[in-house]
C-alpha cells in the first residue's frame, strides 16, 4: 500500500502560506490543500466570520432566559476562530449548517476526506462527523445483555460523558487540544483565549466570576502560540497555581457544556425533516420513499442499527452502538504521509502507511489517541477483543443535507465512500462483488478493495443484501428524507 499512499497524498502538493500563522519554513508550508479546496475554505471561513459577527450582535441585548444565554455562549465558541492556536480555525470549521454540521468543503471530502487543523499541515485521521443531534447520546455503558458498548461520543465512543454526564460536552473538549485539529498546548490556553473574547462578560455573569479569576503567568500568550503537543516533561505549559489550575479546568468543563447546551438546541437539533414531518401528519412519502423505507425496515436490514425509533424512542437512527462494516482503507488520507517530523517536531503518525484504524478497540486501550477527552473504564479492557475495528454508527439524520445538488459528502469514518449511493451499494455487495486489483477502474461498482480491518467484521448485516439497482435507489431516496428543515421549528 506504500507507493499508492504517497502517490495519492502527494500528488496533489503545492506550497502556499499557512493561514493565520506566522513565517514557517517551506517544509511547514508544504500541503495537501489544492487551490480548489484554499478557495472553498476561503468561503467557509468567510461564512463562519459572518455567523461569528451576526451572534455577536445578540450581545447588545442577550436573552434573559439562562437556557438561552448558555446555548448563545456555545454558539459564539464554536464558531470563534480564536479558540485555535494560529488563530484561524473555529469548531465549526468542520461543522457547518449547509452540510447538517459535518464537513462542509466540498473537494476535501472529494480528495483527503479529513480536514486540516489550525496548522495547515497537519490533517486528522478521519472525517468529521455531525454535532447534530450528538448531545442526545447516552452516557458510554456496557449493555451485558446486547453484549455491547452503547453511547458516548467521536468515532471510536472516546467521549464518554463519564465525567460531565454528557458526551458531547466531553467531545468537544477534544479539538482544542488535538495537534492536528485547533492544536493549543495546553487547555488552559482556550480559557485564556476565551477570557480575551466580547462574550466573557455573558460568561461570568451565566457561570460567575470566579470562571476567569486567574492569575495568568507572564508568558501566556507565547506559551499559546505554540502548537500542540506540549512536551513530555511540561504536559501543562501554562505555569498555573494549584487553585488557579483548578478553576481553569472548572472553567474549561463550563465551556464545553455550553457548547453542548448550543448542539442541543433547537437550531442545531432540530427534528424538521420530511421523516418528522410525515409522522407528525403533515406530509407523505412519495412512493419510492415508501418503497425505500419498507427495505430500510425491511431487507436491506438497515434499521437493526440505524433505528427509526420504537416506544418513547426518539427516532434518532442511530441504536448508539458500534460495527466494523468492512470499510476499506482510505489511501488519499493525509495522515498516512504524517510519519514524519513537521518544522515543529511532531510526527502525527508514526506508523505511516501501515496504520490501521481500530476504533473502539483503539480508544479502549489508548494507543496513539491524539485527543483523550475521557477516561477509559478500567473494567472495560476484556472487551478489547470484541471493539476491535469497530465505529460508531452514526445518526443518519441530515445525512444528505449539502448546500448544493453536486456538493461531494464523504462517508464512514474516514471518508472513503463519496455518495449515499456508493455506500448503500457496498451494504449490498461487499460479499458478493470480488476483491480490487491495484487502479481497478471498476471499484466501487464492480468490485471492492479488501477492508481495512476484518476483526469483529459484520456478516450478518452487512455484504449481501440481494438488492436491485432501484432498491438502492429507493433507499438512498429515503434517507434524503432525513435533511432537516423540511417544516420550520415553530412546527413542531
Amino acid at each position: 500500500m506504500n507507493a499508492l499512499v504517497a502517490g495519492l497524498v502527494f500528488g496533489a502538493v503545492i506550497v502556499i502560506a499557512a493561514p493565520g500563522a506566522d513565517v514557517v519554513s517551506a517544509q511547514e508550508a508544504s500541503t495537501t490543500l489544492t487551490p480548489a479546496a484554499l478557495a472553498e475554505i476561503a468561503q467557509v471561513e468567510a461564512e463562519i466570520d459572518r455567523i461569528e459577527a451576526q451572534s455577536l450582535e445578540r450581545l447588545a441585548a442577550p436573552p434573559d432566559n439562562q437556557v438561552q444565554q448558555i446555548e448563545l455562549l456555545g454558539k459564539l465558541m464554536l464558531y470563534d476562530k480564536h479558540l485555535s492556536v494560529n488563530r484561524n480555525e473555529a469548531c465549526a470549521f468542520c461543522h457547518m449548517p449547509e452540510t447538517g454540521f459535518t464537513g462542509p468543503v466540498s473537494e476535501l471530502n472529494r480528495t483527503t476526506g479529513s480536514y486540516p487543523g489550525s496548522v495547515r499541515t497537519r490533517f486528522s485521521d478521519r472525517k468529521p462527523q455531525s454535532h447534530a443531534y450528538a448531545p442526545l447520546a447516552p452516557v458510554l455503558h456496557y449493555n451485558p445483555g446486547q453484549g455491547d458498548l452503547v453511547g458516548g461520543n467521536f468515532w471510536d465512543m472516546r467521549a464518554t460523558g463519564r465525567r460531565l454526564g454528557n458526551p458531547a460536552a466531553e467531545q468537544a473538549q477534544g479539538p482544542p487540544t488535538n495537534p492536528v485539529e485547533m492544536g493549543l498546548p495546553d487547555s488552559a490556553c482556550a480559557v485564556y483565549r476565551a477570557s480575551q473574547r466580547p462574550y466573557r462578560a455573558l460568561f461570568e455573569s451565566v457561570w460567575g466570576k470566579q470562571a476567569f479569576a486567574i492569575e495568568w503567568p507572564k508568558d501566556v500568550e507565547q506559551v499559546c502560540d505554540q502548537p500542540g503537543p506540549p512536551s513530555a516533561n511540561d504536559p501543562m505549559p501554562v505555569h498555573l497555581n494549584e487553585l488557579d489550575r483548578g478553576r481553569a479546568a472548572a472553567t474549561f468543563d463550563q465551556m464545553a457544556q455550553s457548547i453542548a447546551s448550543y448542539e442541543a438546541s433547537a437550531e442545531v437539533t432540530t427534528f424538521t425533516s420530511k421523516f418528522d414531518a410525515m409522522l407528525a401528519g403533515k406530509a407523505q412519502l412519495t412512493p419510492q420513499e415508501q418503497m425505500g423505507y419498507e427495505l430500510f425496515r425491511g431487507k436491506a436490514q438497515c434499521n437493526n442499527c440505524h433505528r427509526d425509533g420504537g416506544p418513547g424512542e426518539d427516532p434518532m437512527f442511530t441504536d448508539f452502538t458500534a460495527s466494523n462494516i468492512g470499510t476499506p482503507a482510505n489511501p488519499r488520507l493525509p495522515y498516512y504521509a504524517e510519519d514524519r517530523p513537521d518544522a515543529r517536531g511532531y510526527v502525527a503518525n508514526p506508523a505511516g502507511s501501515s496504520f490501521v484504524d481500530r476504533g473502539v478497540g483503539r480508544f479502549l486501550t489508548q494507543t496513539h489517541l491524539l485527543s483523550q477527552p475521557s477516561a477509559v473504564d478500567a473494567r472495560w479492557l476484556p472487551l478489547v477483543p470484541d471493539n476491535q475495528g469497530r465505529f460508531r454508527a452514526p445518526t443518519l439524520r441530515n445525512v444528505d443535507k449539502r448546500p448544493y445538488p453536486n456538493f461531494v459528502k464523504a462517508y464512514a469514518h474516514n471518508g472513503y465512500f463519496k455518495s449515499l449511493k456508493s455506500i448503500v451499494h457496498f451494504y449490498n455487495t461487499r460479499d458478493v462483488l470480488p476483491r480490487c486489483q491495484p487502479n481497478d477502474p471498476g471499484e466501487g461498482t464492480a468490485c471492492w478493495p479488501a477492508p481495512e480491518s476484518t476483526d469483529n467484521m459484520n456478516t450478518k448485516r452487512v455484504g449481501r443484501l440481494g438488492l436491485s439497482d432501484a432498491e438502492e435507489d429507493a433507499l438512498v431516496s429515503f434517507m434524503q428524507t432525513l435533511t432537516d428543515g423540511f417544516m420550520s421549528r415553530d412546527q413542531r
